[in-house]
């Protein structure tokens, strides 16, 4: 099996200030990293996407760089960066082939970007390219994604409605299928948009997701040179049980 083309992977994100607009204020996360940062050294974010993380990191003395494959992200990012009068370097790389003048005790990827590597050799190029830019005994620190069997039926089929950044109702409908042997979720999303109950546009897009399992997490952290240090079912800390929505893992590397 090959390695993913993420490019293909990033219809999503095609609107960064709709992105920033529906996910900015979620902080959850930010907790738990910030128990494990140091400003003895460079902090690197993976899959920063506008910068949700890396400018209050960054507003609170701690030096970041945030790398992600998509630019207009990357450009929202340094805009909001800019405004918020702090100094980030913002790279376009890919996550697998990280190429970074650093070595850092922490480096952290949020927001289920673990679901992007589709494939067992992508996941492994993955930790082997952080743990190149990791110092010994450095943190690395990621969620995904729970695979709440229950809810990973072959076709899970649901509508979403929110009001979107331009004052306008959006009615989504969403047709996801899971294929149980590749553990990839295909998400497609048929999106009407309506401004005073006139439909105005109607749009497209899809994802593909990999579900990983505990059993199967701990064999990969362990394969790359990494053990856990707490696992979590959610950013609140709380314990990982069958029916968690997150498993939020803390890995260490290990030193020789």
């Amino acid at each position: 099996m090959t390695q993913n083309i993420f490019e293909g992977n990033l219809e999503k994100y095609a609107d960064p200030e709709m992105y920033d607009y529906l996910y900015d204020k979620y902080q959850k996360d930010l907790s738990l990293i910030l128990k494990w940062a140091s400003q003895d050294y460079t902090i690197i974010e993976l899959a920063c996407g506008t910068g949700r993380l890396t400018i209050p990191m960054a507003q609170r003395g701690f030096r970041m760089i945030g790398i992600d494959l998509h630019e207009g992200m990357l450009e929202r990012a340094r805009r909001k960066a800019e405004q918020a009068e702090v100094t980030i370097e913002f790279a376009q790389q890919d996550c697998t082939k990280l190429n970074l003048p650093v070595k850092s005790s922490l480096a952290f990827m949020t927001g289920n970007s673990f679901q992007h590597f589709l494939t067992n050799e992508s996941q492994d190029a993955l930790f082997q390219s952080v743990h190149e830019h990791l110092v010994d005994g450095g943190v690395f620190i990621f969620d995904t994604r729970n695979p709440v069997l229950k809810e990973l039926s072959a076709v899970d089929e649901y509508v979403e409605k929110y009001v979107d950044k331009n004052g306008n109702q959006v009615i989504e409908n969403h047709r996801d299928i899971y294929d149980h042997l590749t553990q990839i979720s295909d998400c497609r999303t048929h999106r009407r948009i309506y401004r005073d109950n006139t439909l105005i546009a109607e749009e497209q897009d899809g994802i593909s997701l990999r579900y990983s399992f505990p059993q199967e997490m701990e064999r990969l952290v362990a394969a790359n040179g990494f053990e856990i240090v707490q696992v979590y079912g959610d950013w609140d800390e709380n314990d990982l049980h069958a029916e968690s929505v997150s498993m939020v893992y803390v890995c260490r590397m290990k030193t020789a």
